[in-house]
């Protein structure tokens, strides 16, 4: 089921019995939908909520109830049903309208800030339906400004967002400013981009990515804020939130700081039922982080008191909170206290400001099997995992292989084909830090892939809380034996002669037993440049135990541009004709070939001839 945590609740309409059925069909992939519909479609075979007012009178009282709608109408009628609804493109839902034949899905409204766009995308994916995008930056394949910092949970902050996005619809350049938080949004870029990064503030043109408020004397331009911000405070016992917020207000607009870049809130736990600083958290969704005293008195403050290590039994509340809270980031707000006259109580605050933005939502892991690489190989279930996701990982070359179904936007992180671990790991921890990230295999991901090794890190780590959905794709002895037939209609084996994870003795053993079993045999990572003599003595072997006819398959890049088929005998074949991007098949006793064929009977027809005998 691929991740759509952005976009829910979801509301859905259908009016229809088709209609129904394809709303059904999305549910039945794994979109979770609340979806209404008439009274006279309460029949209908699905866990459904029946309206029983006129439908733009239910659509009224339930709007704001969704972040995004799916009509099964005409785009003419849910244009007519919601447009005495809109209010602002920042605070509609996304609108999708799918045709009853289930061949169209149409982003409506919100295709940007709303991410309808994207839910589109995945929606069409889940059901094999074709997307209907008309925005700009699809049709031109850019990275839209406004939504550069979504799935990084920045907020939009002040500026002309209309006027940005359309000089960047136009061509012209935007200068681009960024002071804090992540720089992989930049990985979503086309490499053509009219964008221009400078380390000098900008005061035209100009897009902010900062955890500053925008200067009075920028002309033209907008900001993106990066949650950074961590407040560490501390107050007197029933301050109230008022004077809490007041604290903030005021710190913040001395040190020239947006609040829109806050991630939350810390203190002292002896804090953590104080009525006013809980209330303050509340209102603005923050996240709270309390501390114990002797988890604060670890951290080295710029200004310690003496007064607040005899109460509290710590010498610093606010300074060590906001320290702690952001992972160890910069103090760049000291300790502010504050009173007011007339006002009981008293406020410290301090702000110190984390290295890596706070991402206010779950994130979750999706491991995915691509298949042998032509695009039309990948399963439904996979194309709508992949589209969903905030971040694809994987090796370079398998990232590029998907490069034409990357939406604009979409994050990656590519590595050497040896370093496994390390983009496990790094898989594991974006998705830990908030980000829907998308691990891709070529093949199957549990068949030689990365699934079992990030399964295998999360289990060490004894982290159970992560999202996690494992995708099969066409295996490589799936697609090989597909090119050349049907070789593994009877019992076979897969066998990697790569030995740089499994001892050697080891895969001679298990390449023996495959021999002398007679097993249909597929050999993975056959030959590279540097194990040149496994492929060699893995013939060998197999020829002590088979005829040197039988019949040998070499498929190298099955399904890709560059595919070549090499038909051969046990005997015959060459093993320094192999590379890394070949799969060799062996076959058994009773194998044969016919023209371009290889076929392994499973013995049907000498079933058939016994039982006519039997006769």
């Amino acid at each position: 089921m691929p991740r759509l945590d952005d976009f829910q609740p979801i509301g859905a309409i259908a009016t229809t019995a088709q209609g129904l059925t394809q709303l059904q069909r999305l549910v039945e992939s794994g979109i979770p939908l609340t979806t209404w519909i008439p009274p006279h479609l309460e029949s209908a075979p699905c866990s459904v909520q029946t309206y029983h007012r006129p439908l733009a009178s239910h659509l009224q009282e339930h709007w704001s109830h969704y972040r995004a709608w799916i009509f099964t109408l005409a785009c003419g009628a849910v244009v007519r049903l919601i447009s005495p609804l809109l209010t602002h493109k920042r605070q509609d839902p996304a609108v999708c309208v799918l045709s009853e034949d289930g061949q169209w899905i149409v982003s409506l409204l919100g295709s940007h800030g709303a991410g309808g766009d994207r839910l589109c995308q995945v929606l069409a994916a889940a059901i094999g339906a074709t997307p209907i995008l008309t925005g700009a930056s699809h049709a031109q394949g850019y990275f839209a400004v406004d939504t550069w910092g979504i799935a990084l949970g920045w907020q939009r902050g002040a500026g002309d967002w209309n006027a940005i996005a359309r000089q960047q619809a136009q061509g012209k350049p935007l200068h681009v400013y960024q002071t804090c938080g992540s720089s992989c949004w930049r990985t979503g870029l086309s490499s053509d981009h009219s964008l221009e990064f400078v380390s000098t503030p900008p005061l035209e043109n100009a897009v902010w990515i900062t955890e500053k408020a925008l200067p009075p004397s920028l002309t033209s331009g907008v900001a993106w804020h990066p949650r950074v911000l961590w407040l560490g405070i501390g107050c007197e016992r029933g301050t109230s939130a008022a004077l809490i917020q007041q604290a903030i207000d005021q710190t913040l607009a001395q040190a020239g700081l947006s609040p829109l870049a806050i991630a939350g809130l810390a203190s002292i736990d002896r804090k953590s039922n104080e009525a006013g600083l809980c209330e303050v958290a509340r209102q603005h969704h923050w996240p709270t982080r309390w501390f114990t005293a002797q988890e604060l008195a670890r951290v080295t403050v710029p200004t310690p008191s003496a007064i607040v290590a005899a109460e509290m039994g710590t010498p610093s509340v606010a300074e060590a909170a906001a320290v702690l809270a952001s992972n160890g980031g910069n103090l760049i707000v000291p300790k502010q206290i504050l009173r007011q006259g007339g006002e009981p109580g008293a406020v410290t605050i301090a702000i110190a400001q984390s290295e890596r933005e706070f991402i206010p939502r779950l994130g979750a892991l999706s491991l995915i099997g691509t298949g042998p690489g032509a695009l039309d190989q990948l399963t439904l279930a996979a194309r709508s995992a992949l589209l969903a996701a905030d971040i694809l990982i994987g090796y370079e070359l398998y990232l590029n292989l998907l490069a034409p179904l990357r939406r604009p936007g979409q994050m990656v992180a590519a590595y050497a084909i040896t370093q496994e671990r390390q983009r496990a790991q790094e898989a594991i921890t974006l998705a830990q830090w908030g980000l829907n990230v998308a691990v891709v295999s070529s093949g199957d991901c549990g068949i030689y892939g990365m699934a079992g090794l990030v399964l295998e890190l999360l289990a060490e780590a004894g982290i159970s809380d992560l999202p996690v959905e494992v995708f099969p794709g066409v295996s490589a002895v799936n697609a090989a034996a597909a090119r050349v037939g049907a070789p593994l209609m009877h019992d076979f084996c897969t066998i990697s002669l790569s030995d740089r994870l499994t001892p050697w003795p080891v895969i001679q053993k298990r390449l023996r037993a495959a021999a002398e079993a007679d097993f249909v045999t597929a050999l993975y990572n056959p030959r590279s440049r540097d194990r040149q003599k496994q492929l060699v003595e893995a013939k060998a072997i197999f020829l002590e135990y088979r005829s040197p006819h039988t019949p040998v398959a070499i498929v190298r890049a099955a399904y890709r541009p560059q595919e070549q088929i090499t038909l051969t005998t046990l005997g015959a074949f060459q093993p320094e004709a192999v590379d890394m991007f070949s799969l060799v098949l062996i076959g058994n006793a009773s194998t044969r070939r016919f023209h371009d064929w290889l076929i392994t009977p499973r013995g049907y027809l000498a079933t058939l001839e016994q039982a006519c005998l039997s006769e």
